[in-house]
C-alpha cells in the first residue's frame, strides 16, 4: 500500500488506474492539492483546485473527495467539532494530535507496537484491523502564549 503520496500529474493517474478509477481532470486536480503532511477540509481543496479548474464546484470537490478516500487514495479523518480533514498520508495506523485552540493537526506514528497499535481489553469478537486515536493539546505556539 502506498504511504504519503504527493504524486505528480502521471503518477496521480497511475494511482487512479491501479484503484479502477477513470482518470479525470478534477481526479487528478484534487489529488494533487494536498500536500504532504497538511490535513486539508473540502473547502480549502475546492480553493485550490478552483485556480485550476475555474469551472468545478464544490460538489465536484466533495465527489471526487469520497471517490479518492473510498478507494483509500486519500484518508478522510473527523475530529470532533472541525470539519472533515483530508490528508495523504495512507497505508499507515498513524494518529493524530489536535490543537485545542487553534485546531492545529500533526501527524504521530503509531502508538506503541504493530497495526492496529492498540489492544482493547474486549475485543466482541471483532477481528481488529486499525485503530484511530487522535490526542488532544495544546501546540507549542499555543501554550507559548499562555
Amino acid at each position: 500500500m502506498l504511504t504519503d503520496v504527493a504524486p505528480d500529474r502521471e503518477q496521480a493517474a497511475a494511482h487512479l488506474r491501479e484503484v479502477g478509477l477513470k482518470v479525470t481532470e478534477p481526479r487528478l486536480a484534487v489529488f494533487g492539492a494536498i500536500e504532504i503532511g497538511e490535513h486539508v477540509d473540502a473547502d480549502e481543496i475546492f480553493r485550490r483546485v478552483s485556480r485550476e479548474l475555474p469551472s468545478t464546484s464544490l460538489q465536484t470537490v466533495y465527489g471526487v473527495l469520497a471517490a479518492l478516500s473510498g478507494a483509500g487514495l486519500l484518508r478522510k479523518i473527523e475530529p470532533a467539532g472541525s470539519p472533515a480533514l483530508y490528508e495523504n498520508r495512507i497505508g499507515d495506523n498513524h494518529h493524530h494530535l489536535v490543537c485545542t485552540s487553534c485546531n492545529a493537526v500533526v501527524d504521530v506514528g503509531c502508538v506503541v507496537g504493530e497495526a492496529p497499535c492498540l489492544t482493547p481489553s474486549e475485543t466482541h469478537g471483532f477481528q481488529i484491523a486499525t485503530a484511530e486515536v487522535t490526542f488532544w493539546g495544546l501546540c507549542p505556539d499555543c501554550r507559548a502564549l499562555t
